[in-house]
């Protein structure tokens, strides 16, 4: 039997703060107590948070093919992801892999099985700081998402899946004007072939996105997998995910979206890179306007791992610590049916993060260590 004691730290519990001691025994959290003890890991008066649990992020991607035409191999790859998102705080991650050759394109028909072949690999070898699991991010109108989906259809890390259209005048880009910024002036296409894109992306979202979307459902729905829907911008869309069983609505792109959603019991998740920034880097509405309408449930790191971590403390101003700190432990954890973690409760595991508060305003807080199970492991 191994145990830990971490003491004098700001425990933040579901609800409230402890200033006290947490004992660790065979990596569950086995005692919290108010008062600190002589001996174990001294938090110096630091924040004591439960490990955060990250359901959506394209930041794997970036390790993988950090310039356009370059492939960095798939191990190192995982393990440069890996180191960062535990050096956040993050202990348990959904690495998003694309289904479906969309908009953004650029990786060949097999490199997502491959990608995630190299997660498992590292997992073996014990290269891994975080647990990591898989989120299939479905592209509904791509011809060939359900030939990418076959790849990964008796995986069993797969715990999470997502329906996205972003096809013009498509949820996260109803106006044209957001879509030419974002595909036409940040690419430098030009007018012809702006709108030879434009045409094929309009032909497959109108052939393929319902058929496909429903067969993704009812996949997931046969295999236990957590659906989510993706950039739901209207009350339509937010009916069609409640009738699938859909149980996150991430980032949606209106106000009248995000509270159908958060009315009809579904986790509403917006990037915490919309909370650090202070808007959405697409112009649609602000994490901090669903944080004020108390309809924010879950934040994901999105792009940026740190910024799970940063969101936590702007947030906590506003409606308090342990209330921002669920949004990224508890409540994702509950949303992705991870019962065993997400919260610093007696019988849990031990996954903690050592963090100072920042000292000044605008200031990012500082990981001063992160445990998963009780190990230490950044």
């Amino acid at each position: 039997m191994s145990e830990q004691v971490f003491t004098n730290a700001a425990i933040v519990l579901p609800d409230e703060i402890v200033h006290g001691s947490l004992l660790v025994r065979d990596g569950r959290i086995a005692d919290i107590s108010a008062g600190s003890t002589a001996t174990g890991h001294d938090c110096e008066g630091d924040i004591l948070l439960p490990g955060l649990v990250e359901l959506h992020t394209d930041h794997l991607e970036g390790h993988y093919s950090p310039r356009p035409g370059v492939h960095w191999n798939m191990l190192g790859a995982v393990q440069a992801h890996d180191g960062q998102i535990a050096t956040s705080g993050i202990t348990t991650v959904f690495d998003c892999l694309r289904m479906g050759s969309d908009e953004d394109g650029g990786f060949d028909p097999t490199e997502m099985r491959r990608l995630a072949d190299a997660i498992e690999h590292a997992n073996r070898d014990g290269r891994l700081r975080a647990e990591h699991r898989l989120h299939l991010r479905c592209e509904v109108s791509a011809p060939d998402v359900l030939d990418a989906l076959d790849q990964f259809r008796d995986d069993p890390n797969v715990s999470l899946a997502s329906l996205m259209d972003h096809a013009p005048g498509q949820r996260q880009f109803q106006s044209m004007e957001q879509y030419t910024l974002y595909y036409k002036t940040k690419r430098g296409l030009s007018d012809a072939a702006f709108q030879a894109f434009i045409d094929r992306r309009l032909q497959q979202s109108a052939t393929y996105s319902a058929r496909h979307r429903q067969a993704i459902v009812e996949h997931c729905r046969a295999r236990g997998i957590t659906l989510a829907s993706h950039d739901d911008a209207t009350l339509a869309h937010v009916e069609e995910a409640v009738s699938e069983g859909v149980a996150v609505s991430e980032f949606p792109t209106s106000l009248e979206a995000a509270r159908a959603a958060h009315g009809a019991g579904l986790s509403v998740l917006m990037g915490a890179p919309n909370v650090v920034r202070g808007g959405s880097h697409s112009g649609n509405v602000s994490a901090a306007t669903l944080v004020e309408d108390g309809v924010l449930d879950i934040l994901s790191s999105d792009y940026v791992p740190f910024s799970l971590m940063q969101a936590i403390f702007l947030l906590s101003d506003r409606i308090g610590l342990p209330r921002a700190a669920r949004t990224v432990t508890q409540t994702p954890a509950r949303a992705a049916n991870l019962t065993d973690r997400g919260a610093i409760e007696l019988g849990l595991r031990a996954d903690l993060v050592h963090a100072r508060a920042p000292a000044r305003t605008g200031e990012p807080p500082v990981v001063r260590g992160v445990w998963r199970e009780g190990r230490r492991v950044a």
